[in-house]
């Protein structure tokens, strides 16, 4: 009987140590992050790229007398969460030109006159 109870002392002990077992955490989320940390940045340099490109059209086409463009993804106003188009004037203001969305494309480009 004795031999019994030793089974049963054993079976109630973890399998491995505290100290190796937050080792192994450690060891999982870095390798997680190892795979994934890449595949958030490449998405967030492809979307910069994109929304510069489309912001470049935009201002091209409604703010040709503009020095430059900038494309800033803000969060700050409810109404135009995701990129937003700014034309860059000589005397360092800036003017609101388009709303690219969360996943910048081409700017949906509207003639300002009737015609």
């Amino acid at each position: 009987m004795s031999s019994i109870d030793e089974d049963d002392d054993r079976s109630d002990r973890p399998l491995y140590s505290p100290k190796r077992r937050r080792l192994m955490r450690v060891v999982v989320t870095v390798a997680i992050a190892a795979m994934v940390l890449p595949g958030v940045l490449m998405i967030w340099v492809t979307q910069t790229q994109t929304a510069n490109y489309a912001c470049q059209i935009a201002v091209a086409y409604y703010a040709p007398q503009a020095q430059g463009s900038s494309a800033k993804f803000l969060i700050t106003n409810p109404e135009i969460i995701g990129w937003n188009c700014f034309a860059d004037f000589a005397d360092g203001s800036e003017f609101f030109v388009a709303h690219l969305g969360l996943i910048p494309g081409a700017p949906r480009l509207v003639p300002l006159t009737g015609t």
